[in-house]
């Protein structure tokens, strides 16, 4: 179940059904623990092959050795301990879904292999002498690792890469979900006191904004996890900050080292309408020189008058005329501006929304893709009651 009603949610939703409507291959980028199986079976469970197996392999949880085995079945004999024929999980998974995560962890072998079934659909197990037939699966991967630079040093082959990659969905990490994180704790706290046959507690307002401003390195999965010990402390009545743990009551010194809110300097609250004014000085701006501080000024000043982040910082920044500090401040100016809406901030720096995945990814690379949280903790602080 995917559970979240912000923006990147919805999004993600309209990618799972539009990849659901095919029997393309996908390819699900994302940061550990941020759901990954989660979106690869909402697809299946969305297709035609609902009514089909779907087979979840973890590639770095199985031995190089065994992993072609798993795939594809073995001959009685081809090692020891195999006493017996076995058919492997992609027979097993016929017109239905093999879902491979931890795809940035297959040896160079295991590529070649697997490239050879995306070509012919042929099964050979291991130690027959021909191919056992050919079966019609889906190949839905997964990885959190970034493919095209294990392509250019070498660890990972370019045309499987290609093979794999016909629909790419990447899985927004929790950080960037802000107005998720209450519902996905209360989605939470109410399965771990179903399962474990305890009171759901409540969620103090206080307890409330510091799950909001944690950036949640470990997300969903750490959630998730959290909650569950949460129910299991049985807190009476209502979870308040001395029930939550420590790496989330301070929150603020867990954020990343690019969070330009300093802490007791509250950002704007976000605005009626995108304002297209001169931005006021943020914190980051102390970080810059004071030439650094004219060229984000003027770089701003452009998009105010109507150019495109495209255009005017994008293309200074490949031209090696940006520092990425300087990229930071940009997007946290804008973010100001928002009160943290990235979706906001397309229309601050004249973009489509079209264009949404592709300034995402390039902030992400550049890791400059700020955690929305503190831009909104006014918002969250003015919340009265949260239960």
């Amino acid at each position: 179940m995917l559970v979240g009603d912000s923006p990147a949610a919805r999004r993600l939703h309209d990618e799972i059904a539009g990849a659901a409507r095919t029997h393309a291959k996908v390819l699900i980028v994302g940061e550990t623990g941020v759901g990954k199986e989660v979106v690869a079976r909402r697809i299946h469970a969305q297709s035609a092959r609902r009514d089909a197996p779907f087979v979840a392999v973890n590639c770095s949880g199985i031995a190089e050795t065994l992993l072609e085995s798993e795939l594809f079945g073995h001959a009685r004999g081809s090692f020891t301990g195999a006493d017996r024929d076995t058919v492997g999980l992609l027979r097993q998974a016929n017109r239905g879904t093999l879902f491979l995560d931890e795809l940035g962890e297959m040896s160079a072998r295991m590529q070649a292999i697997l490239l050879r079934f995306t070509e012919t659909g042929e099964i050979q197990p291991v130690g027959a002498d021909r191919p056992a037939g050919r079966v019609d699966v889906r190949l839905i991967t997964a990885t959190n690792r970034d493919l095209p630079a294990q392509i250019a040093a070498g660890a990972f082959r370019q045309d499987l890469y290609y093979r794999l990659n016909v629909i790419q969905i990447v899985v927004p990490p929790l950080r960037d979900r802000a107005e998720d994180i209450l519902p996905l704790v209360r989605h939470y706290l109410e399965r771990a006191g179903a399962a474990h046959r305890l009171a759901v507690p409540g969620i103090h307002p206080d307890a409330a904004q510091l799950l909001i401003a944690y950036a949640w390195p470990g997300n969903v999965r750490e959630l998730k996890n959290i909650t569950e010990r949460l129910v299991l402390a049985e807190p009476d009545g209502a979870i308040t900050p001395d029930h939550l743990p420590s790496e989330i009551r301070e929150a603020r010194a867990t954020l990343p080292p690019l969070s330009l809110a300093a802490p007791g300097a509250p950002p704007p609250a976000p605005p009626a309408a995108v304002s297209r004014a001169p931005a006021p000085p943020t914190v980051m701006d102390a970080a810059l020189s004071e030439h650094g501080l004219d060229r984000v000024a003027s770089l701003w000043n452009r998009m105010a008058a109507g150019e495109d982040f495209w255009s005017v910082v994008y293309a200074a920044f490949k031209a090696r005329e940006l520092t990425r500090t300087e990229l930071a401040a940009i997007i946290d100016r804008g973010l100001h501006t928002t009160g943290g809406s990235y979706t906001m901030l397309l229309k601050v720096f004249n973009l489509p929304p079209a264009d949404y995945k592709r300034f995402h990814a390039f902030l992400y690379q550049q890791e400059c893709n700020l955690p929305v949280a503190l831009y909104r903790k006014r918002k969250a602080g003015r919340t009265r009651r949260v239960a």
